[in-house]
């Protein structure tokens, strides 16, 4: 059976430890050969899968959690197709892209998703796993005989395909780039299509601005536009909607099938947000397997059936169970039904807050949350929502009305992170400080929450190394643990994958609905706010200018006025109860136009 077995070079901290995982080796002792030792260069240690016998010892006595070894089924084996190093990540197979589908492609953060662009892109060359001794491009091109992928490789390797790439990390094009944008998009121009990308992705405003002025999501628009108007053959865009609200995303969405000929194309996205990537897919690939260490692609499923199987945590194609449980949205858009002696735990007047600085006015409508309610906080960017959440949270005062009913503990999760918000040195310290319970492995906190997102193998980290991903979890993770009445969370999915998504969104439910505290979540996201939100708050105006509120809405009505203004219509999934956006211009779509429902809860069954 193979053995992989992967040593995180970030974790992996031989000066700071005893090197028990060699001492302890059973391999080691017994003088048979050996199987862990450490590197010529004393940095990390070295794990031989050819003698290794898995006994997972060395995981265990791991004090940074840096080891990990897996076996594998040998099939499996003869569709490697890259790995990075001795020790470290591995890929099995490739998304299959064909001209006439958009391939979405989901999976988690560390599972080999953008690994799979940059090889299909011809940014990096596959090893077929030899990473000691590559093969050359004859040799890769026969290892995919009699599949769909062996004509596109062999163009790539002649040279007759090129491809674009939408990079993933949006604030590399600060450190890149120079200028001003509209000089910048002119340069990227072969396609004349100048004018019409900057009309559709709203970047008018922007031309004259500089790129290191940009925001992350104006900085995400310019490199969608980049891409658009280059000419290729195969178009990638590597998680094109963070950062972005929801009208932005479905605007870069109409944009990439709108401005690319997909019946010529090859066109492949990946993407966290699972409405917008069903929008916008024809095709659906799985990227599963343990992040960090190996990934595993899936055979090519529809849209519906794809993305249905990943929450269903079951892949038919493959025979293979990737999740424990599955995961289904509710239904019922009824709200919770409040006990009669239960009175609010917030309650606000109408109010309103001025900047005078920029003119920004909000103006927000009297409301209440009770006990076991999340209210869900949706709309644009810049409209206000975060100065609503400062206004509950005490941090603000608003210039006329009031919250009149407030609670003394409150947990905040800020939108905007840097370790800076931390007071401790340390993960572990810090998820201590908000609960001893959130460091302790036989609680539920840890199992579900810091478990699930990974933070277990960070304790002993500081807050200074870690990247964006890293810090907006342990911000969740340091909120959701915090014993408090009223948890703020502002946009707590960014740069987080579906499953911590999920995992969130769960947790959050559970201490809610469980303990009977309340919780306000802005979030851009709209199938995390339809699995986690009792009611919702819709924010419109002018981005900048003005914004005003509606008072806490059910679901239905609530999506149904955000829908509305975005003009588009959403049913649900009969199988998982998920929201899906109907193609403009479908039947479905027309319908429930003209019906005035926007948002359809009831479950549609569909052919």
């Amino acid at each position: 059976m193979p053995r992989i077995a992967v040593v995180d070079r970030e974790y992996c901290k031989p000066s700071k430890c005893s090197l028990e995982c060699i001492r302890f080796c059973p391999i080691n002792k017994s003088k048979r050969g050996t199987a862990i030792e450490l590197s010529s260069d004393g940095k990390n240690v070295v794990i031989h899968e050819d003698v290794c016998i898995g006994c997972g010892i060395c995981i265990r006595k791991c004090p940074f959690k840096a080891i990990s070894i897996v076996n594998l089924p040998d099939e499996l084996e003869k569709n490697v197709i890259h790995r990075y190093g001795k020790n470290m990540f591995k890929l099995y197979n490739l998304p299959m892209i064909r001209p006439g589908k958009i391939m979405g492609i989901i999976g988690r953060n560390g599972s080999g998703k953008t690994t799979s662009v940059k090889i299909l892109a011809g940014l990096l060359k596959p090893n077929l796993g030899r990473y000691d001794n590559p093969p050359d491009w004859d040799e890769i091109i026969r290892a995919f005989r009699g599949t769909e992928i062996q004509n596109y490789l062999k163009k790539l390797a002649n040279g007759e395909i090129k491809a674009v790439v939408k990079i993933q990390y949006v604030e590399l094009a600060k450190r890149m780039l120079k200028g001003r944008v509209g000089d910048l998009l002119r340069k990227a121009d072969e396609r004349g299509l100048y004018r019409e990308v900057v009309e559709e992705l709203g970047l008018k405003h922007l031309i004259d601005r500089r790129i290191a002025d940009l925001s992350g999501g104006e900085l995400q628009k310019f490199l969608v536009a980049a891409v658009l108007l280059k000419e290729a053959d195969s178009y990638f865009f590597d998680e094109p909607c963070s950062y972005l609200d929801i009208r932005e995303r479905l605007r870069v969405a109409k944009a990439i099938r709108g401005f690319i000929d997909v019946s010529k194309k090859y066109v492949a996205v990946i993407e966290h947000d699972l409405m917008i990537l069903d929008y916008i897919s024809d095709q659906i690939s799985i990227i599963f397997g343990e992040p960090g260490v190996y990934g595993i692609v899936s055979k090519p499923y529809g849209v519906r059936a794809g993305i249905n199987n990943y929450l269903e945590g079951y892949l038919p194609a493959e025979n293979m169970r990737i999740r424990r449980e599955p995961i289904i949205f509710k239904i019922t858009v009824s709200q919770q039904q409040q006990s009669p002696e239960e009175y609010p735990i917030v309650k606000w007047t109408d109010m309103v807050k001025k900047y005078n600085n920029s003119g920004f006015a909000l103006r927000v409508t009297g409301g209440e949350i009770y006990p076991g309610e999340v209210l869900g906080v949706l709309g644009p960017n810049g409209i206000g929502k975060t100065t609503f959440v400062k206004i509950l949270a005490g941090i603000l005062k608003p210039d006329y009305g009031d919250v009149i009913i407030s609670v003394e503990k409150i947990s905040v999760k800020p939108q905007e992170l840097s370790p800076k918000i931390f007071p401790e040195e340390t993960v572990a310290a810090n998820l201590r400080r908000a609960s001893p319970q959130a460091v302790n492995p036989a609680s539920w906190i840890y199992a579900e929450l810091v478990r699930k997102l990974g933070l277990n193998k960070m304790m002993e980290r500081r807050v200074d190394e870690l990247s964006g991903g890293e810090l907006q979890k342990l911000a969740v993770a340091v909120a959701l643990a915090t014993p408090a009445d009223l948890y703020l969370l502002d946009e707590p999915s960014a740069y987080l994958d579906i499953e911590e998504r999920l995992a969130i969104a769960k947790v959050i439910r559970r201490i809610i609905e469980e303990k009977r505290k309340t919780a306000l979540v802005v979030e851009h996201d709209l199938m995390l706010q339809n699995f986690v939100a009792s009611r919702i708050m819709v924010f419109k105006g002018i981005p900048g200018r003005e914004g005003y509120t509606t008072p806490p809405l059910d679901i239905s009505n609530g999506f149904n006025e955000l829908l509305r203004e975005l003009g588009i219509t959403v049913r649900r999934d009969p199988q998982t109860g998920r929201p899906r956006v109907n193609k403009p211009g479908s039947y479905l779509d027309r319908y429930q136009k003209s019906i005035g429902q926007y948002y359809l809860p009831q479950v549609v069954q569909e052919k």
